[in-house]
């Protein structure tokens, strides 16, 4: 015997469930980016014994930037992404904020390379 054909509101229901999953995974994505702002800024330069410790400071700042960026972006996304739901709609991901994240991704993980390659 064949599935029945989903009933309409079994759809809408995946749907909202898909976005609430899609918000939790910026959250854990930003929580994590600020976990690694701490182990970078605070408790690497610890590890390493170095006496300058500014460039590890400056490097879990630009982490927890990136983690605030990325919770905001998650909570801004979850918030237009519901509204189109709403309207029966689709709010697509913003190029450019995109292409914002991605880049401070890159450079901080650049940078990432360049102090443990010199620090050790």
């Amino acid at each position: 015997m064949a599935d029945p054909a989903p009933q309409a509101s079994d759809v809408t229901r995946r749907t909202w469930l898909a976005a609430e999953r899609t918000w939790l995974a910026w959250w854990r994505s930003g929580v994590a980016v600020g976990a690694v702002a701490l182990a970078v800024g605070r408790f690497l330069p610890e590890i390493t014994h170095r006496e300058s410790t500014w460039p590890f400071k400056a490097l879990g700042l630009g982490y927890g930037l990136l983690s605030v960026g990325v919770l905001a972006a998650g909570g801004l996304r979850q918030r237009r992404g519901a509204e189109a739901l709403r309207q029966g709609s689709f709010e697509p991901l913003s190029s450019p904020l995109v292409n914002w994240l991605t880049g401070l991704a890159i450079a901080l993980s650049v940078a990432s390379m360049v102090l443990v390659v010199t620090a050790f």
